[in-house]
């Protein structure tokens, strides 16, 4: 049995009842083969691969918090620090009801190689909670966020583990959550990143994961011999990514089409209203019934159905396997020719490999929703200079920072004979920075 194949088997045995993080654990290291296979002896020896796959640490808490009602109500909180062989941990916080330590994991696991691929010094971690933020007050978000801080400080720092935004976790919580910090600690430090501008936020972080997407994405058709402008796109997800992609598709002369939320989905044919969509869930919270209701052109339906659109380009940008094996099936027989995932893991192993048999170009969400966590970094670097940098300073080393991103994957897949197998490139070109600096430090 190969090395591979004997750490998955492990991995499997310690973490049954996981099957998020199973199904990233397997994606890398398939897609790793040729690399340590190449160099099996070292890794072997070196316990590589049983390191990268366990967690520095798992931290597991109660948050008591109490509601306006003055019932007190108990969630879970979770952080993996998974890795930080090249930096401080870096990765959201979730707050989601689907929450979980699997979830968690599997976000942490990824987060090491997106974390990787941007070129910045930042390991791998992930957090958040089986908390709902939906229907409640602003209070009762705040009193949560204070009792969840009031755990996690002990376990992070501007040095240590700078968490941020992801799911349920906007700049509301994301302040609560930096004013407790602060309060308990004394000190005023850059230990959250998606902070508001006024105290150390960075310009264009809140658009950066939706752009990075399309600067990805537009590299990766122009060296494909494609051009983005023209191109019709269907998205997924009505939140920040989303609106954003969205916004930047536009702007680079592509027409986006769809998006949607947990109840249902849009299609507008003369293309989505940024505008609109933005009033309806980022100011009013509001269901996609809203935008159908003030848009003639929209039609609003129940339930799933954006892969069933005719589009050129698809992104997936709502969250974990969302997009499966008879969407991907319907994306091919619509003609689709690229796919690239705004979400983490939004594509089923099936439908990735499916799309990947059928031509189509497929990005990793790894690579290319990088550009949310390389944007947080950025703003880790203006806080340690306590300097803020212009919009456009930060969009322009973002593009950069994603077109680089693109080419080391590309040259990472060619490297070992997977040309066109972006999911490879960004796997391989992600772990050989770590594994260098794990070997390099000894074995901690």
């Amino acid at each position: 049995m190969g090395y591979v194949d004997e750490v998955l088997e492990k991995v499997s045995k310690k973490n049954e009842g996981q099957p998020e993080f199973m199904q990233a654990v397997s994606e890398v290291l398939e897609s790793l083969r040729p690399v340590v296979e190449a160099n099996e002896e070292l890794y072997r020896k070196e316990a590589v691969l049983e390191r990268i796959t366990e967690p520095d640490r798992q931290l597991m808490f109660r948050v008591p918090w109490v509601d306006d009602n003055g019932q007190v109500q108990v969630n879970r909180g979770f952080r993996v620090q998974f890795n930080n062989a090249i930096g401080p941990y870096k990765g959201g916080l979730r707050l989601h009801p689907s929450v979980n330590l699997s979830i968690i994991k599997f976000l942490g696991f990824e987060q090491i190689f997106k974390n990787s691929l941007t070129g910045l010094p930042i390991g791998g971690g992930k957090g958040g909670s089986d908390f709902d933020p939906k229907g409640k007050s602003d209070r009762e978000i705040m009193a949560f966020c204070q009792s969840f801080m009031t755990e996690l400080y002990k376990y992070i720092g501007a040095d240590v583990d700078v968490p941020a935004g992801d799911i349920g976790v906007g700049g509301r919580e994301i302040g609560y959550l930096f004013g407790q910090y602060k309060r308990i600690r004394g000190t005023y430090e850059g230990v959250l990143t998606g902070k508001g501008l006024t105290y150390g936020g960075s310009l264009a972080r809140t658009e950066a994961t939706g752009y990075g997407l399309l600067y990805f994405t537009e590299e990766m058709l122009k060296s494909n011999g494609k051009d983005i402008a023209g191109k019709t796109v269907c998205v997924s997800g009505a939140g920040n990514v989303a609106i954003y992609a969205i916004q930047k598709a536009h702007q680079l002369g592509a027409k986006v089409v769809t998006c949607s939320d947990s109840t249902g989905w849009i299609y507008d044919p003369e293309g989505i209203d940024v505008d609109l969509l933005k009033e309806v869930k980022e100011v009013k919270r509001a269901r996609l019934t809203e935008y159908a209701a003030k848009r003639p052109s929209a039609q609003y339906h129940e339930g799933r159905g954006v892969w069933s659109v005719k589009c050129d380009v698809a992104l997936p940008c709502a969250t974990q396997n969302e997009l499966l094996l008879d969407d991907a099936k319907q994306l091919v027989a619509n003609g689709c020719i690229a796919v690239a995932e705004g979400a983490n893991m939004p594509t089923t192993l099936e439908a990735t490999k499916y799309l990947q048999e059928n031509g189509v170009l497929f990005a990793p969400g790894k690579a290319s929703n990088a550009g949310g966590v390389a944007t947080s970094a950025l703003e880790m670097s203006q806080n340690s200079e306590r300097l803020s940098w212009t919009f456009e300073e930060v969009d322009s080393k973002l593009q950069g920072i994603m077109v680089n991103i693109f080419h080391n994957l590309d040259d990472a897949a060619k490297k070992y004979g997977k040309e066109g197998d972006y999911v490879a490139g960004a796997n391989i070109a992600g772990f050989e920075k770590v594994v260098t600096a794990m070997i390099a430090q000894g074995v901690c």
